[in-house]
């Protein structure tokens, strides 16, 4: 009985001191604990806050969404706020469709739903219907245009690594897996003060800082240095009328820069704008490639064509249709500040238009060959 009450103490006193942990400024760090378990770069590193979720508590990232549970909330209640089956929530998430959830826990949606209400998106767009005789002049097969871009906000900074508990994992493990503080890990993800995971739950892992990512790492005394080599005894000393090796540099003739390296251009279609894919083709969701840049950036023709159709969606967001060669339309929306008109003749390359203001400003490019979108990767050196 003495054992099972100290063990007692024991576990709550570790408990109190995992809580301190992550209410504090400081991180629990085991070190040297567990049998060379080190958890000292975990507790080190420092990481971004956590982004905003939006009204209905879900942050959306490019390849996958999360919801944010607010206090007193179910997974059926999440489920019932959401407008998804809520035995296929829990499911995912390895719980119980009727158990408590706390405030900011994370569960990870099974599937991808949309903002029902988003500020630039106005459901489908008939771009054939809109664009009326313009669109006209393309051939028959082509006729149809692309449906609008499925907006749904993406969070700011880059996509978190999203990790699915295995059994006998604990928070600090995980941590220690990922290189960051447990602190941050529990913050994220609306740990308690046990810092309890269970198997089967998805926990997003804390972006690190910028200047944590490229900081040295910490070593043991001694460790990452070399050891010296010693002079040679068959080297000979230099003669004392040589000249300084820096007068020797500075004597010798500068060699010649190397050239550029040229850039290569063999892709069918040149990238319509310089910026990065923040979210990628999906067939039925997403029927095109999003470029996030700048607002202002140019926007460039992806190849040679006939400018088909300018029309705009209900908000007045212009969407500019080219036509080439091969069947093939490519589609640009987003946009502002126009410098082609239809019927005009596009060379690949010129500017079109300029990126559009709004947040996240993004570029949506789409090709269609005939009816059909297509994977612009397959026509983009990306």
């Amino acid at each position: 009985m003495r054992v099972t009450g100290f063990r007692r103490v024991a576990f709550g006193s570790l408990a109190a001191l995992a809580l301190s942990a992550c209410e504090g400024g400081f991180d629990l760090d085991l070190r040297d604990s567990l049998g060379g378990f080190d958890t000292s770069r975990a507790a080190q590193g420092a990481t971004e806050p956590r982004p905003e979720p939006d009204a209905r508590g879900v942050i959306s990232y490019p390849n996958y969404q999360v919801v944010v549970a607010e206090r007193g909330d179910t997974v059926t209640r999440v489920a019932q706020r959401l407008g998804i089956d809520a035995a296929a929530l829990a499911r995912f998430n390895g719980i119980d469709p009727d158990v408590s959830l706390r405030h900011n826990e994370v569960l990870a949606l099974p599937s991808r739903i949309a903002d029902p209400a988003p500020e630039q998106d106005q459901g489908p767009l008939d771009i054939a219907g809109l664009a009326g005789a313009a669109i006209d002049r393309a051939p028959a097969d082509a006729a149809r245009a692309p449906e609008a871009v499925e907006t749904v906000p993406l969070a700011a900074g880059p996509e978190p690594i999203r990790h699915k508990v295995e059994r006998g994992e604990t928070a600090f493990t995980i941590a220690r897996l990922y290189g960051v503080p447990v602190r941050s890990l529990a913050e994220w993800n609306g740990l308690g003060a046990d810092l309890n995971v269970r198997e089967g739950q998805f926990l997003i892992i804390p972006v690190v800082t910028a200047a944590a990512a490229g900081a040295a790492p910490v070593t043991g005394p001694g460790a990452g240095s070399q050891t010296p080599t010693p002079p040679s005894s068959v080297t000979p000393v230099p003669q004392l009328d040589e000249p300084p090796a820096a007068q020797v540099a500075a004597a010798a003739p500068e060699p010649a820069p190397a050239p550029p390296a040229a850039v290569p251009d063999t892709a069918e279609f040149l990238t319509p704008v310089a910026g990065t894919v923040i979210r990628a083709y999906a067939k039925g969701r997403n029927e095109g490639v999003d470029f996030g840049a700048p607002a202002g950036t140019r926007v460039n023709a992806a190849e040679a064509g006939v400018v088909a159709a300018i029309t705009r969606n209900t908000s007045g967001i212009p969407i500019i249709v080219i036509r080439h060669d091969g069947n093939l339309l490519t589609v640009y929306t987003q946009v502002d500040d126009l410098k082609v008109e239809e019927g005009d003749s596009v060379r690949r390359g010129q500017a079109i238009a300029a990126v559009r203001a709004g947040d996240p400003s993004y570029l949506h490019f789409e090709v269609r060959n005939g009816l059909e979108s297509v994977d612009p990767a397959v026509y983009l050196d990306l």
